[in-house]
């Protein structure tokens, strides 16, 4: 996918950095060689055109790497300036998973889960479970954002998946904004209400008691 960003670290011995870009929530790795025209010369503080690509589970590439407004060869010998994406609007990345809503299911999923212990059908131990999930997943969100920004290997999606539908989803939607990562990313986005959505109606069944105890 096309992108356009700043060279915000280079490490000119070892050749190669790290570009920002306002679309993308890590930094994403560029090495000398990626380069299309051989020729230029890294600067922080460059603007770039390039564009995205993911390898073997790590963070974002940047591939096809030029400097903004260079013109590119067309295949049929056409020379056009390469065109500027406009930054995306500080409410894009808001949009597919706002405050209200989820304020909302805390509060709900709070008192349901104080129902349950009330009634007997939650074992009290079982809160610090999920508190424990929750600080995991913080903590999983952290490192991940970290090695996404060294170019570090990355943990997989499912892991992080899997402890929200675990329970941990809570303490994994405040990284999400506290680390500013996976927001802008729609698909993973997408399955992470769905795992929320499931933990909590499984939780709803039990306490319900639509789900027979063992």
């Amino acid at each position: 996918m096309k992108r356009q960003g700043t060279l915000v670290r280079w490490e000119k011995d070892r050749g190669f950095g790290f570009i920002r870009c306002p679309e993308i929530s890590a930094d994403v790795f560029v090495h000398l060689r990626d380069f299309a025209d051989r020729g230029t010369t890294p600067q922080v503080g460059m603007r770039l055109d390039f564009d995205e690509i993911h390898v073997g589970g790590k963070g974002p590439r940047a591939v096809a790497v030029r400097a903004a407004g260079a013109p590119q060869q067309r295949p049929q010998g056409r020379v056009k300036q390469q065109q500027r994406r406009p930054a995306p609007s500080s409410s894009a990345s808001s949009s597919p998973s706002s405050s209200l809503p989820m304020a909302l299911l805390l509060v709900g999923y709070a008192a349901l889960l104080g129902y349950g212990v009330w009634t007997g059908r939650i074992p009290p131990i079982a809160l610090g479970v999920l508190l424990l999930l929750s600080l995991s997943a913080l903590f999983i969100y952290g490192v991940d954002k970290s090695a996404a920004q060294a170019g570090r290997w990355r943990t997989a999606e499912s892991t992080l998946h899997l402890l929200s539908l675990a329970g941990g989803w809570p303490g994994a939607w405040i990284a999400q904004r506290l680390f500013r990562h996976k927001v802008s990313k729609k698909s993973f986005m997408a399955v992470y209400w769905a795992t929320v959505l499931a933990h909590v109606a499984a939780v709803g069944a039990w306490v319900g008691r639509f789900v027979p105890a063992l």
